[in-house]
């Protein structure tokens, strides 16, 4: 098994890592990128008590299994995927080179980029493209 270079961070890191790095960090800002918490106030139906603290809170529903969860239980999926099914490799050579700024664009969109879904419907999806993902690497 071939081992991977490491050419970054003085030597301590691979490209994969480097990639990992950079994704954590937009990741990260992402939360507090205003549209995405519009997607998810968007999706509000008001008032109600939350089920596991009892507790009155804002209630929002989850489209794909129709429950009712606190904002805290819904995540803004990207109906775009950020990194394509294709994964990073299909992204060079769709960019020539190494370009983050599709990358960018796709992580930071506006409102209508995103559907929000509960935690555990946002897992399903996100496991899907994931196996999706390995196909495509695989063929």
């Amino acid at each position: 098994m071939k081992k991977a270079n490491k050419e970054y961070c003085e030597g301590n890191m691979t490209e994969a890592g480097l990639r990992s790095f950079i994704m954590s960090g937009l990741r990260s800002k992402s939360l507090r990128w205003r549209p995405r918490s519009a997607a998810i106030a968007e999706v509000c139906i008001g008032k109600g008590i939350n089920p596991a603290t009892g507790r009155e809170c804002k209630l929002h529903k989850c489209p794909d299994c129709d429950g009712l969860f606190p904002q805290n239980q819904m995540q803004a999926d990207h109906i775009e995927p950020v990194v394509p099914l294709e994964g990073f490799p299909y992204l060079a050579e769709l960019f020539l080179g190494y370009d983050w700024t599709e990358v960018v664009k796709r992580m930071f969109c506006e409102k209508e980029g995103y559907r929000v879904l509960c935690k555990d419907c946002h897992k399903v999806v996100t496991q899907a493209e994931r196996n999706e993902r390995k196909r495509l690497k695989n063929k």
